[in-house]
C-alpha cells in the first residue's frame, strides 16, 4: 500500500514537475507569475478590450477595481535598466517624503481606498484614492462615465460619488494594518504536521499536499518582491450641498490626514456645482490658509497639495501660483479634467456634459504645467496629470516642470500594464540622453530655472561634504 501511495505521488510529481518546466520555457509564467508578459498581453489584450466591448464605461471600472482588489490584475514588470539601477525613477518629494518611482495613479479610480495595495502592485510609486467627500454622497445620475474610443479620451461627470470619509477612514485602518507578507518557503512537511502524527500516513500525504498546493501558490501567482515602498495620496472633495467648504476640507484633514502620505485640496472638478470658483483670488487664499493650519495640526504633517484645472486663464494662473507660495502650499497637481472640446474631437460622444480627460488635453495639460513652472520659478512641487499614455509623455511633462506624473484614462484603452511599459520607455529615454536622475530631466524646458536648480544642488553636496570631513 505504502509503495503503491509512494509511486504514484511521486509519478504525480514528476508530471507537474515536466508540466510546470514546459510552462517555464514558453512563458516564464511560473518564474515571474502576473509580472509575466504573457500575463500582461492577456490582461491588455484580451481582458481590457473585452471589458470594453461588453461593459459599459461604468461597470468595466467596477469589475477592474474588483479584480485588483482581489489580486488578478498583473504586477510590475521589471525593467532592465530600473533593476540594475543603471537609472532611478525615484524624487525627493516636499517635507522629505520619497516618491521610489514618479508614475502615480490619479484619483478617481479608486475613490473609497479599497483596492491600494493591488494598485500599488502595478507599480505605481504613489496612488491617490478619492475624491472623498465628508458625508456619503451618490454623485450624478447615471450615466456618467463616457469612452471617446477614436480619440482615447474619457469624459466623465459622476460629480465626486463618495462612500463618505468615515467609510473611507475604515478602509484606511484596514490598508495600514496589513502586515507584509512574509514569503518562507517551506523546507517540508515537518512544518505543518506536529511531531506525534508525522507516522500516520493519511496526515502525511494530506499535510505534503497542502504545502506542495501553497508553494505551487506562490511559485504562479508570488507576491512583490521589491523593495519599493509606494506612497498614498487621499484626495479630498467638498459635499454638494455643504454651505461650509472650508470646513469640509478641515474635516477631512483631520479625519483622514493621520492615515495619507500626502493631502490633496481638490477644487477642480468640473462637475461640482460651484467647486472651482474656489480656484478664485479670495476663496483660494482663505481656504488655503486654513487648510495648511489643519495639516499642522496633524501628528504626521503629510504635505498638501492643490488641484487645478486646465481651463484658467493666466491671470489666475498668477494668483494660484501666488497663494500657493504665500501659503506654503507643499505643491500643485496640473492638471484635472477639462471642460474644452478640442476642434479634434471625432467621437460621437464629444458633446457629453462633464470633464474630459485622456489623449485630447495632454498637451493642454502640459502647457499649464510649463506655465505654473515659470509661474513659481521651479519652487513648488508640481505634479502632472493630463493624457499620459507612454513614457515620452511622461518625459515631456517632466521637462516641462512637473516632478512626477499621474495617469488613469489612458488605462482604460492600454490595459494595467501601462505602468510596466510607462517605467521602461521611461528608462530607456533617459539613457538615450545621459540622464540617470529624474532631476536630471525636470524643468528642462526652462533653461535658466534649470541650471540655477542644478547649482543650487551642487552647492548642497559640497556643503553637507565639507560639513561631514
Amino acid at each position: 500500500m505504502l509503495r503503491n501511495i509512494r509511486d504514484k505521488t511521486i509519478k504525480t510529481v514528476g508530471t507537474g514537475i515536466l508540466v510546470v518546466a514546459g510552462i517555464e520555457v514558453t512563458t516564464k509564467l511560473p518564474s515571474e507569475g502576473r509580472s509575466s508578459q504573457l500575463y500582461h498581453d492577456l490582461s491588455d489584450k484580451l481582458v481590457t478590450p473585452l471589458m470594453r466591448k461588453v461593459l459599459n464605461p461604468e461597470d468595466a471600472h467596477n469589475v477592474a477595481i474588483y479584480c485588483v482588489k482581489l489580486g488578478l490584475a498583473p504586477t510590475f514588470r521589471p525593467n532592465k535598466l530600473e533593476s540594475s539601477r543603471q537609472v532611478s525613477l525615484s524624487i525627493q518629494g516636499p517635507m522629505g517624503i520619497l516618491f521610489p518611482n514618479v508614475v502615480g495613479l490619479a484619483a478617481g479610480f479608486d475613490k473609497d481606498g479599497v483596492a491600494i495595495q493591488g494598485l500599488m502592485d502595478l507599480g505605481f510609486g504613489f496612488v491617490e484614492i478619492g475624491s472623498v467627500t465628508p458625508k456619503p454622497q451618490p454623485g450624478n445620475s447615471k450615466p456618467r462615465m463616457f469612452r471617446l474610443k477614436e480619440d482615447l479620451g474619457v469624459i466623465n461627470r459622476f460629480g465626486f460619488n463618495s462612500v463618505g470619509m468615515m467609510a473611507v477612514e475604515e478602509n484606511l485602518k484596514d490598508f495600514r494594518k496589513q502586515a507584509p507578507v512574509k514569503n518562507n518557503a517551506s523546507t517540508g512537511h515537518g512544518d505543518i504536521l506536529p511531531e506525534e502524527q508525522k507516522k500516520d500516513i493519511v496526515n502525511f500525504v494530506g499535510g505534503f499536499m497542502l504545502n506542495t498546493g501553497r508553494n505551487a501558490w506562490k511559485l504562479f501567482f508570488p507576491q512583490r518582491h521589491d523593495k519599493e515602498k509606494s506612497l498614498l495620496g487621499v484626495n479630498l472633495g467638498k459635499n454638494k450641498t455643504s454651505t461650509d467648504e472650508t470646513q469640509d476640507y478641515e474635516d477631512g484633514i483631520k479625519t483622514l490626514g493621520p492615515y495619507a502620505d500626502y493631502l490633496v485640496i481638490n477644487i477642480s472638478s468640473p462637475n461640482t456645482p460651484g467647486l472651482r470658483n474656489l480656484q478664485k483670488s479670495e476663496p483660494i487664499r482663505r481656504l488655503l490658509k486654513a487648510a495648511i493650519e489643519k495639516r499642522d495640526e496633524l501628528g504626521n504633517k503629510p504635505p498638501l497639495f492643490v488641484k487645478i484645472a486646465p481651463d484658467l486663464s493666466l491671470d489666475e494662473m498668477k494668483d494660484i501660483a501666488s497663494a500657493v507660495v504665500e501659503n506654503n502650499v507643499d505643491g500643485i497637481l496640473v492638471t484635472n479634467t477639462s471642460n474644452q472640446r478640442p476642434a479634434s474631437l471625432i467621437s460621437d460622444k464629444r458633446n457629453e456634459t462633464g470633464g474630459l480627460s485622456g489623449l485630447p488635453i495632454r498637451d493642454l495639460s502640459t502647457e499649464c504645467i510649463r506655465k505654473m513652472y515659470e509661474l513659481t520659478e521651479g519652487k513648488v512641487f508640481l505634479v502632472g496629470i493630463g493624457g499620459v499614455g507612454s513614457g515620452h509623455d511622461v518625459y515631456e511633462k517632466l521637462k516641462a516642470g512637473a516632478s512626477v506624473v499621474q495617469i488613469y484614462s489612458r488605462m482604460v484603452y492600454e490595459g494595467p500594464g501601462l505602468v510596466s511599459r510607462i517605467r521602461k520607455e521611461l528608462s530607456e529615454l533617459m539613457k538615450e540622453n545621459g540622464q540617470s536622475r529624474i532631476e536630471d530631466v525636470v524643468g528642462l524646458d526652462h533653461e535658466e530655472i534649470y541650471w540655477r536648480k542644478r547649482l543650487d544642488r551642487f552647492e548642497v553636496v559640497r556643503t553637507n561634504s565639507e560639513t561631514t570631513e
